[in-house]
């Protein structure tokens, strides 16, 4: 329940006073109403009511000669790292709203909350109440656009209690299983997500819902129709919970009923297959060069397009892909978009697991990995109870330096205006980040240098690699890749390598990076030598850290065994 307060009350208000006020505003009150002297608290089942309620009257509506005020209640004991901030810009880009929360705090978990208003509402939470009082004092009508932010406490359950999963969050409430618990115990529910025409909504559910019920009966299913999302849109969300082929089978279903309720009112001749994706996922589907999407569409005829990157917002972190053909066809492509789409979140969250155990207490939900992905990920890597891996080598952070090479034309919107973006992501990631100068006037890269412990790393490279995705700096049928280079001692390059090059195959084949050792490499005034690492964000990070952990081992044997000489390091090479 959404306990609420109804502040500023006259002593001549009565209950029925309040019930007949929430009603003819259409806010309904199912619940008892309980009346003290000058305010009262009411219970609303569902947080989009609540939200509903506190925007309609809070401020606005007067009772007996008094403006009420309406508010969460909480108590002050669970005033603790939870906000709830109302009235956001709908188009206002993650990036610009993350980065504006962690002026005040370390932000641990960020979670958009659907609702039928017109601006976006979110759910924070800070790291600690000191945090999260600031960001409620600093916040509190902050004027962007034409919005002015509303900000209210919600209960913490956690305030005082270590962290932990949250039941709220999108990992339990869209993957059907807690992460608290075990992950590897049951498979990961990843639903299929696709937009209907609303004026077909009707005949998906079927008189008295029977058709929606024969259909989840048939496949298995749960099936959603989110008939409340953007009041007024041409096309409602529908999400799938059930095994692929369930999924496949509704789907199919799905598109056979809107086809024949086509066929009869004649208010289209075909009706297309629009799956919604999020764009964290979307590269991968497509694949280099789009291969994949080109192989899918000549195995299954069909015709696929892509909804372009600019259409992503703070309400929208989905990208549209559009299957046109024949109802067969499109179920085929169905099957393949979704095998391809599961296999790249699947690998994700496997990379989450291994990051957290990597980086002990990483919270990696509040990373903004990708700048319309705050949700996307869970907000623990696993058990919060479990034990570490085996090795840890980071139980005092230390500063790490990595070169990252970025395209020449994404400078510009790196560093943001007058310097804005870059100071405002070197504040949020916790690092040093300085772009060196071109190193000629035809240099297809920049350097961007980042200095820092191996969580503002994480924090500072995930997001400038959401930032090329953004801004479209690469081919859009091609996946955006991390180019690093990080400095290893030159006595611990023949680690990496390994003995005929066998370490850094085996680094390559668990983080699907590139890793290269280049030949003929002269150690700087350090000692160092340079390895080179290519890949999607996550295979980057994971091949960062292992390198790291190498190097630490053999710096921790250099020290056992000082007079010790060992065989000499193989030649720098490249992995073949």
């Amino acid at each position: 329940m959404n306990k609420l307060y109804i502040g500023n009350l006259s002593p001549a208000v009565t209950a029925d006073d309040l019930r007949q006020l929430f009603g003819d505003r259409k806010l309904p009150l199912t619940g008892p109403v309980l009346l003290k002297t000058g305010y009262a608290f009411v219970d609303y089942p569902d947080q989009n009511w609540a939200i509903r309620a506190i925007e309609t009257l809070s401020g606005k509506v007067e009772l007996h000669g008094k403006v009420m005020e309406v508010d969460y209640s909480v108590p002050k004991k669970l005033r603790s790292r939870k906000l709830q901030i109302r009235n956001i810009p709908p188009h206002l880009q993650w990036e610009v709203l993350d980065g504006l929360l962690a002026q005040y705090g370390t932000v641990e978990n960020v979670e958009q909350v659907n609702t039928d208003t017109e601006a976006a509402v979110v759910n924070v939470t800070y790291a600690s109440r000191e945090e999260a009082r600031g960001a409620i004092e600093k916040l509190s009508g902050h004027q962007f656009e034409n919005y002015s932010f509303r900000i209210s406490y919600i209960p913490d359950e956690d305030g005082n209690a270590p962290p932990r999963s949250r039941r709220g969050d999108y990992s339990s409430r869209e993957h059907g299983h807690s992460p608290g618990g075990p992950a590897h115990t049951k498979q990961l529910d990843f639903p299929l997500r696709i937009l209907v025409p609303t004026q077909f909504v009707g005949a998906i559910i079927g008189k008295e819902g029977l058709t929606i019920k024969n259909l989840t009966k048939q496949t298995q299913s749960k099936v959603d129709i989110h008939r409340k999302e953007n009041a007024g849109a041409s096309e409602k969300p529908v999400t799938i919970h059930a095994s692929p082929e369930g999924a496949s089978e509704a789907c199919r279903m799905i598109l056979e009923i809107m086809q024949k309720e086509a066929d009869e009112t004649k208010a289209m001749e075909e009706i297309p297959l629009k799956i919604l994706a999020h764009n964290s996922l979307v590269g991968r589907l497509i694949g280099k060069e789009g291969r994949n999407l080109k192989k899918i569409e000549q195995d299954t005829g069909t015709k696929i397009t892509i909804s372009p990157l600019q259409d992503l917002t703070i309400y929208n972190p989905e990208r549209t892909i559009t299957v046109k053909g024949p109802i067969e066809a499109c179920s085929s492509a169905e099957a393949e978009i979704m095998r391809k789409l599961r296999e790249a979140f699947e690998n994700d969250m496997a990379t989450v697991n291994q990051q957290g155990h990597l980086i002990p207490g990483l919270n990696l939900s509040a990373l903004g990995i990708f700048s319309t992905g705050l949700s996307m990920l869970p907000s623990a890597a696993g058990p919060r109870g479990a034990a570490a891996a085996s090795y840890s080598p980071f139980a005092v952070p230390e500063q790490e330096v990595v070169y990252l090479f970025i395209p020449t034309q994404a400078v510009g919107a790196i560093i943001g205006k007058k310097g804005h973006h870059i100071k405002q992501l070197a504040r949020f990631a916790g690092a040093s980040i300085k772009i060196a100068p071109p190193e000629g006037p035809e240099a297809s890269e920049r350097m961007v240098i980042i200095t820092g412990p191996p969580e503002a790393q994480f924090k500072a490279q995930g997001r400038i690699f959401g930032k090329l995705k953004e801004e479209n700096f690469f081919n859009p049928k091609e996946e955006v890749k991390l180019k690093a280079h990080i400095r290893v001692p030159s006595s611990a390059a023949g680690r990496v390598i390994g003995k005929g090059g066998k370490t850094v195959n085996e680094l390559q084949n668990l983080t699907s990076a590139e890793v290269i050792v280049p030949r003929d490499q002269t150690p700087d005034e350090n000692e160092e030598v340079i390895v080179k690492i290519i890949g999607h964000f996550f295979a980057s990070q994971t091949a960062q850290r292992k390198i790291r952990e190498i190097v630490q081992q053999a710096k921790q044997q250099e020290q056992k065994h000082p007079q010790g000489a060992g065989p000499s390091a193989p030649a720098p090479q490249r992995a073949k």
